[in-house]
């Protein structure tokens, strides 16, 4: 063989070896901040595909957990691409550039996404679309595929998948071909979506709620005491749920989720009206930047201030690295307050009290429209909710088709039409 010819050989060796080495480090998952490497964290161990989701044999596809189809289902353009840039990069840059992308989505999010893909697959399997036409996907095929699922799933679906397939064409250095054709068809989906798809609007959380977690919860209990605290600041202040509390015992993170070390901040201006802030870690918009929870003392024994002052006065035998409503167990230790235990503990109330029985996430929908029933300005509501002036505008919508939930004696349609007249004037200055 000439120098020339072995030269060739080693180079092609060289990039089949990389390449291997790439394909082993995006099987783990990504982690942000840390410099990529080779060796990795453990993997999740793939179940067997339920009824309806196999799928085709495929060394494009191998079976992993849905966040993980992202990373590890390819297509023939993902070598060329992979090939291309590494012969630009190093391997350590060209891993640390998917990191850097994978992190950018929850791992709900991944999951919806890798949903996603697999109905695309399964979709071209059954047309027996060729593995080098899915990827970059022609639009027709794109188009065709949203078609096929008409009347049969909601365009919040619909949209999901797309957006998988999108993100796994941008990972993968492929033209997105979505355009106009496909924006046609995803407007036709939505005109024959299915009632069994159409989710009925979630009820509010209202004071009536709220009032019944005051009289029933036992409040010398440290585990009421710190339920009844996440329910006045998750309503009042108009939080997610999800920045309270944790999914499960075993997976907070101090990077995601407060701690007993943030400070708490009490405040008593020249008003008079005392409030607390408290810094939050992550949200769902500002992600790392986090956000301050503002807890204003309101003329309502459900009002944020006291409960989270008795809450952190009935926990004080808690270690600052446990999360900040954690509450003490009768065995002398402590375990954090999960969304399951919180939700449960809420319902068992509200049954008791002959309540309408409702999720999480009903409590920042229904804080918002206390506020605003209240007389809060549509822009201090927004503030205390952190919403953008235009999502708020979207959020409005929502809150107007069940403001006539909380029409009690207090407040009667005159109110309403107060609510509505504020938000009209919002609405002008934003739109």
């Amino acid at each position: 063989m000439s120098n020339s010819g072995h030269s060739q050989a080693l180079a092609q060796a060289n990039v089949a070896s990389t390449l291997a080495l790439l394909r082993e480090a995006l099987a783990t998952s990504p982690v942000a901040g840390v410099p990529p490497s080779v060796a990795r964290p453990h993997r999740i161990k793939p179940r067997k595909p339920k009824a309806g989701n196999e799928i085709s044999t495929s060394s494009f596809r191998p079976l992993v957990p849905a966040r993980d189809r992202l990373r590890l289902w390819s297509a023939p353009h993902s070598d060329s691409f992979h090939s291309s840039v590494l012969g630009e990069l190093h391997l350590n840059d060209v891993l640390q550039l998917f990191d850097v992308m994978l992190i950018s989505l929850e791992v709900k999010t991944r999951e919806n996404y890798g949903a996603g893909l697999l109905r695309f697959h399964q979709f071209c399997d059954s047309r027996n679309i060729p593995e080098h036409r899915r990827m970059p996907a022609p639009e027709f095929l794109l188009a065709s595929f949203i078609a096929s699922w008409a009347g049969r799933v909601a365009t919040t679906t619909a949209q999901n998948w797309l957006a998988g397939l999108h993100f796994w064409h941008n990972l993968n250095g492929a033209p997105w071909n979505g355009s106009s054709l496909l924006r046609s068809t995803t407007v036709g989906l939505s005109k024959v979506v299915p009632e069994t798809s159409k989710r009925p609007r979630r009820p509010p959380v209202t004071l009536d709620h709220m009032h019944a977690l005051f009289c029933d919860l036992d409040l010398s209990n440290a585990f009421d005491a710190s339920v009844f605290a996440v329910a006045s600041v998750s309503f009042w202040c108009c939080c997610r749920l999800g920045e309270l509390v944790i999914d499960s015992p075993t997976r907070f993170n101090p990077s995601r989720h407060v701690s007993r070390t943030m400070s708490v901040r009490r405040c008593l201006p020249k008003n008079g009206t005392e409030y607390t802030v408290f810094h939050i870690p992550w949200t769902k918009t500002t992600h790392g930047e986090g956000a301050d929870i503002i807890a204003s003392k309101l003329d309502d024994p459900t009002n944020p201030v006291s409960a989270l002052n008795h809450h952190l006065a009935a926990n004080v035998a808690i270690p600052d690295s446990a999360p900040l409503f954690a509450f003490e167990t009768s065995d002398g230790n402590w375990s954090p307050l999960t969304r399951k235990w919180f939700v449960d503990r809420c319902n068992q109330i509200w049954r008791k009290a002959n309540l309408l029985e409702l999720t999480g996430h009903c409590f920042r929908i229904g804080g918002a429209s206390e506020l605003l029933l209240r007389g809060v300005p549509p822009d201090v509501v927004a503030m205390q909710g952190r919403w953008k002036s235009r999502a708020f505008l979207e959020y409005w919508r929502k809150i107007e088709s069940i403001l006539p939930l909380f029409v009690t004696d207090s407040f009667k349609d005159s109110r309403i039409a107060m609510v509505h007249s504020s938000m009209d004037s919002f609405s002008k200055r934003y739109k």
